[in-house]
């Protein structure tokens, strides 16, 4: 059963602009510890006596300013603190220290948030850019799309926002931010990162005329220095072996005509930065990700009618498709030659969704099994959203979005798929990066 949570208003001590003076702002939190308190601290209201801040003198001066500045505590400046959550159990750290989980948040709400897993302490903190943010306005964003580490910095694509937040990976302050429009998915590589953009607005449109884009960042100095067009609506790109491949979706012009979606897997090459080739695979592709061997797997969400999702074998050396995997992918993750993917497949005929999880072999292209978990905990997800497996225990973690509505839930298996522990995310949980106890 899922967690319930109940709200309770606090009071939340801020700093103004001006830092002789000192704001109160009403804002409201989740139940559990906060990192700005003590722990097992009870709740309390700060108070501020202005009589005995400046004396009786200076009262009603200062109760005019604060006039002033209470009217800037708005609603979209309100901060909902951090929360830990002891979900596991402590274990030796293997390679990782934890990981970090990007809550996409329902589009035109600025509520996607960000998660954390402490491998050592089996602690689950809730919403910590806030607190570590504070000044940052409407916190990270409308639509967390994209997550990765690199360098010793964290990036969050922040897809309507229009933006990538940057933050330091082991405290997640930010350091800065990147302008890119309607950006998808980020790779790295020797010292840049590789954003793909849709390019223009968020809208549903057959005769969609922006190509998209990758954008090509130096990680130094957080500046866009080159952009390559690509198809329409770029989503997941890989980089193997001095090329960036791309697959293109076409996905705001296919809605009501199949013809209308790209189906070809971008090519670039990085030293010209130049696409140099496409290479033909399905309608309407989203993910793409190289196996240890360099190949590529590609996934087609087909049209939600007559045609169905399906898994695609890219031979990169002939640089063609060989083989399909009669099964839905929508998001999967390659440990060592396995294949770990569940499929959340929708149909306008049936008006239902089909759910799906499987193994694949990388080695043989062949389905191992079609359960991933075991135990029958697959029954409790509504809709999974994302997933991971640790490189070195081989803990399963799948998300489930839920309703798309309400806060989702985050679960880990062990590698026989039996649960371990289950954990309320914020709102679609869908994004993963582990932070290497490694230098970056």
């Amino acid at each position: 059963m899922r967690e319930k949570k109940n709200q309770d208003p606090r009071i939340f001590l801020g700093t103004s602009a001006e830092p002789s003076l000192l704001v109160l702002c009403r804002v409201t939190t989740e139940n559990g510890r906060s990192q700005s308190r003590t722990k097992n601290q009870e709740p309390r209201r700060w108070k501020l006596d202005i009589g005995s801040f400046l004396g009786i003198r200076g009262f009603f001066v200062t109760l005019s300013l604060l006039l002033v500045l209470f009217s800037g505590c708005r609603d979209d400046v309100a901060m909902v603190l951090s929360e830990d959550i002891a979900v596991g159990n402590p274990e030796v750290v293997r390679g990782y220290k934890g990981f970090y989980l990007l809550n996409e948040g329902n589009m035109g709400t600025n509520k996607a948030t960000l998660d954390y897993y402490d491998f050592a302490t089996g602690i689950y903190t809730r919403n910590i850019y806030a607190e570590r943010n504070p000044h940052v306005p409407k916190e990270m964003g409308d639509v967390g799309n994209d997550i990765g580490i690199y360098g010793g910095k964290l990036y969050a694509v922040i897809n309507v926002s229009n933006k990538i937040e940057v933050m330091d990976a082991e405290t997640a302050e930010r350091i800065g931010q990147i302008e890119i429009p309607n950006c998808r998915f980020i790779r790295f590589h020797q010292g840049y990162a590789y954003v793909t953009s849709y390019a223009g607005p968020v809208v549903i449109d057959p005769n969609y005329e922006q190509l998209g884009f990758v954008a090509k960042i130096n990680t130094a100095t957080l500046e866009v220095v080159d952009r390559c067009l690509v198809g329409f609506q770029p989503d997941e790109l890989e980089i193997v072996d001095g090329k960036i491949y791309v697959a293109n979706s076409g996905g705001y012009m296919g809605a009501g005509d199949t013809g209308g979606y790209e189906r070809t897997v971008s090519v670039i090459d990085i030293a010209s930065f130049t696409e140099v080739k496409r290479i033909d695979v399905a309608y309407n592709l989203e993910r793409i990700k190289a196996d240890s061997r360099g190949d590529l797997w590609v996934s087609s969400r087909g049209d939600y009618k007559d045609l169905p999702a399906r898994l695609f074998f890219l031979d990169r050396e002939r640089e063609e498709v060989t083989d399909t995997i009669p099964i839905a992918a929508s998001n999967y993750w390659i440990d060592d030659d396995l294949l770990y993917v569940y499929g959340t497949e929708f149909s306008y005929i049936t008006n239902s969704w089909d759910i799906s999880y499987s193994i694949v072999d990388t080695r043989t292209r062949e389905i191992v099994t079609r359960n991933i978990i075991t135990d029958g905990t697959d029954e409790e997800i509504e809709k999974p959203y994302g997933i991971m497996v640790h490189p070195e225990t081989k803990d399963i973690f799948i998300t489930d979005a839920g309703n798309y509505v309400t806060p989702g839930v985050l679960y880990c298996f062990d590698k026989e798929g039996k649960k371990k522990w289950s954990v309320v995310t914020g709102n679609i949980p869908g994004h993963f990066a582990l932070l290497p106890i490694y230098d970056f």
